[in-house]
């Protein structure tokens, strides 16, 4: 039987357990109770409460406005439905950068408060220093490098990162700070594929995709681009596996057209 499938609940050791068997992770993101029940029971081995959260429920345009109430929020809702996966959750803009008290201080307020497993910070040797801080107190994090999305108004960008040999040899040079500094895994987001995949060797923890190939240890999507409920995102990585931006629409339509021709509520649908 595989890692994953053994494992009654997910921990940072799985994952460890599945680099080294060679074994995909895989990880989706949540934000509420009910999908996040879904994906847990058909087996998803980490659910990440991401700050895209701000994009998909909130309709910002970046991730910078989610606060830290807004974060824990979100995670208490997806570990009230969660059984068997990894909770990881985002930190967000303001609450670690430049400042590691404040980082263990939100770290600690997000395990208290949520009951989530483990928190995910973007960065590299900028931010070293408050995961080492947050790690003192036991607290398991999951690095981000490559493209930051909080950090969208310093490159002005979503595009591609560390194309250039500069950015890419300071992303290997990152990736080994992370794991010496203890990070249990490290996310990479649009980076080239050679890169990632030569990245993830070079690494003992295990690494998560999302636009880097298939050369890393397993990939990452968000809930509602997989679900296709969000449908103007269209970049080259997302493989959409259902259209439930004109289902529910459809769905809805019929249910107004239903109620107007007061065919709803029929006879068996009466008390």
């Amino acid at each position: 039987m595989s890692v994953a499938g053994k494992a009654r609940k997910v921990t940072t050791n799985t994952l460890q357990e599945m680099k080294r068997e060679g074994e995909p992770i895989t990880m989706l993101t949540a934000y509420d109770f009910s999908l996040a029940r879904i994906i847990d029971k058909a087996g998803i081995d980490v659910i990440l409460v991401g700050d895209s959260a701000s994009n998909v429920m909130a309709g910002n345009d970046t991730t910078v406005p989610m606060t830290l109430d807004h974060m824990i929020y979100h995670a208490q809702c997806v570990e009230r439905a969660v059984d068997r996966a990894l909770i990881v959750v985002d930190m967000p803009f303001g609450t670690y950068q430049g400042n590691s008290k404040l980082a263990l201080e939100s770290a600690i307020r997000i395990m208290k408060e949520s009951g989530a497993h483990a928190v995910k910070l973007e960065g590299g040797a900028e931010i070293v220093e408050s995961i080492e801080r947050i790690l003192t107190a036991g607290i398991p994090v999951m690095g981000h490098l490559g493209l930051t999305p909080q950090s969208i108004y310093k490159f002005g960008t979503y595009s591609v990162r560390a194309k250039e040999e500069q950015e890419a040899n300071k992303l290997l040079e990152d990736c080994r700070l992370l794991e010496k500094a203890g990070c249990f895994s490290i996310v990479f987001e649009k980076i080239p594929a050679e890169l990632a995949e030569k990245a993830s060797q070079s690494l003992n923890i295990p690494t998560i995709g999302i636009g880097a190939g298939s050369g890393v240890d397993g990939q990452v999507l968000v809930l509602h681009d997989l679900l296709g409920i969000t449908h103007e995102f269209n970049p080259r990585f997302l493989r959409r596996y259902m259209n439930l931006y004109e289902d529910i629409g459809n769905a809805v339509s019929n249910y107004i057209d239903d109620v107007r021709s007061r065919d709803f509520p029929n006879e068996e649908e009466r008390y």
